[in-house]
């Protein structure tokens, strides 16, 4: 329940505040900015760019119309949701007849758990093409030029922006060309072709922030996932006492 009631919704009867986090680096000021976070969609993001060439300061921010809902959080809550739905389920006056009952629901609501942990703990694994065609890339005003790519991503308890810059492969450097696959942070290097243009990322830029709610929902998932064990570790040994009366 406290899982869950971190992941609160602005439908579900109460408004849902928007909190702003300041993305940050050790080391390094290239890439900085300010996100908006309101329940599962990111509904601002306000981020400065120093391109290593020229010193360039480049800034974006979202269209006021737009909102980008992170699926990781989206996906986590209904998890949380349906392993409670699990346990609620029957009648409040509702009997166990056996052990292996309260082991089989056990399993069912640490499976919800344990998805709502990995959603949370392990993000997409992304090519470059696919970042490069996400709605994401048509959040922004101004627009994003062609040699800039961005991903937002949910990892533990952060919230992470990552920004991709491309230079354009000439035709005589693409002897060896070889596209780079999935991955959650690609490194300078990185090839591949989109809209019969091949690049190479030149610079990457990792900023994060964290978000103690999510902090917070990665406790009690452990903790529930602990509570569960403990139940299903004492039925077991009951369940063996009984399957070793001698008549």
């Amino acid at each position: 329940q406290e899982a869950s009631h971190r992941f609160a919704l602005p439908s579900s009867g109460a408004a849902v505040r928007q909190e702003n986090f300041v993305l940050s680096t050790s080391g390094t000021d290239q890439v900085k900015g300010v996100l908006t976070l309101q329940g599962d969609a990111l509904c601002q993001a306000d981020v400065n760019l120093k391109m290593p060439r020229n010193n360039q300061l480049l800034h974006f921010a979202f269209r006021e119309d737009k909102q980008w809902k992170l699926q990781q959080i989206q996906d986590a809550r209904n998890h949380v949701n349906q392993a409670i739905y699990l346990l609620m389920n029957r009648d409040v006056n509702y009997q166990f007849k056996t052990g292996s009952e309260v082991l089989k629901l056990m399993d069912a609501v640490m499976l919800q758990l344990s998805r709502a942990r990995n959603r949370l703990t392990t993000p997409a694994t992304l090519t470059l093409p696919e970042i490069a065609s996400s709605g994401l890339t048509k959040m922004f005003t101004p627009a994003l030029p062609p040699d800039i790519l961005v991903n937002f991503y949910i990892n533990l308890n952060k919230l992470c922006l990552t920004v991709y810059q491309l230079h354009v492969l000439q035709p005589s450097t693409t002897k060896n060309f070889k596209p780079a696959g999935g991955s959650i942070l690609h490194n300078p290097g990185a090839m591949f072709e989109f809209g019969s243009q091949r690049y190479e990322v030149s610079h990457v830029h990792k900023v994060e922030c964290v978000v103690p709610w999510l902090n917070d929902a990665l406790v009690f998932f452990t903790v529930s996932l602990q509570l569960c064990q403990q139940l299903k570790d004492k039925i077991s040994v009951f369940s063996s006492y009984w399957n070793y009366r001698p008549y």
